[in-house]
């Protein structure tokens, strides 16, 4: 069993166990289900923000503790005041040692928010609603084009936009009209290597109308420089800036780099 295949396999558990304690009434009950969301098309296409997807990871699979120690509110707030286009946080506790009271933590700020978590079934979806999210995550290596289309219908029913997130070529047919927003991990979840190319293979073989963000292994300003040069919107980068001893600051000196060369 691979990675990913142990990850689902735990969410599934996870999951029966989290409608039993917290059914999706009580989810709708909470204030957060209620508020308005920010939507991450609109912020990725707006030029005053980076187009980064700033993500607060405290550990993972591949590589173990990253940063155990970091403040939620401080590196995401760090991220919203630099420019970052949207803040992405793991939510995942057994796997990447998420919760959802970290999304919670970063909701005071003002971007959108992505729930970063293995979305397999559509509790969860109200679940995102009820912490505040504003987006979350469709990983098509996970799940059928089928489950993609329902999850996303969902997901835009409750008022959530949805990232699908891709890996290879056969990955495409899990495109639909409901999934306005594709993500190209460079990272294969079954093995977690890293191949940086892979976003640029795959970009000329997405719908025209999709934004597109590149995912993963993105760690100098000239692969978001490459990447914007073939028409990448966003940039979701989380591992360079969390493994910093002072990841607000590292952001930061990310961003005025990055901005050097854009101008």
């Amino acid at each position: 069993m691979n990675i990913l295949d142990q990850i689902i396999a735990r969410k599934r558990e996870e999951v029966a166990y989290r409608k039993k304690h917290q059914p999706v009434e009580r989810l709708r009950d909470q204030g957060s289900f209620h508020r308005s969301v920010y939507s991450l098309g609109v912020f990725l296409q707006d030029k005053a923000y980076t187009g980064i997807i700033a993500e607060f990871k405290r550990r993972s699979p591949s590589k173990g503790v990253i940063n155990a120690e970091a403040s939620v509110e401080d590196v995401t707030r760090a991220y919203a005041g630099n420019g970052a286009s949207a803040i992405s946080v793991l939510t995942d506790r057994d796997f990447f040692g998420g919760s959802t009271a970290d999304l919670e933590a970063a909701r005071f700020n003002q971007v959108p928010l992505l729930r970063k978590d293995f979305i397999i079934d559509p509790y969860q979806l109200t679940e995102a609603r009820a912490m505040g999210a504003d987006v979350i995550l469709l990983i098509a290596a996970c799940l059928s084009p089928v489950q993609v289309k329902d999850l996303a219908a969902e997901a835009l029913s409750l008022g959530l936009e949805v990232l699908l997130e891709l890996h290879d070529e056969q990955e495409l047919e899990h495109v639909c009209k409901e999934t306005a927003i594709i993500g190209i991990n460079n990272r294969d979840l079954k093995t977690f290597t890293v191949d940086i190319d892979r976003s640029l293979r795959m970009a000329a073989q997405l719908p025209v109308d999709k934004l597109k963000v590149a995912e993963s292994g993105i760690d100098k300003v000239e692969n978001v420089m490459k990447f914007r040069e073939h028409g990448f919107q966003g940039f979701l980068i989380g591992e360079q800036f969390m493994k910093a001893d002072d990841p607000a600051r590292a952001f930061q000196q990310f961003v005025i780099a990055l901005r050097k060369l854009s101008v």
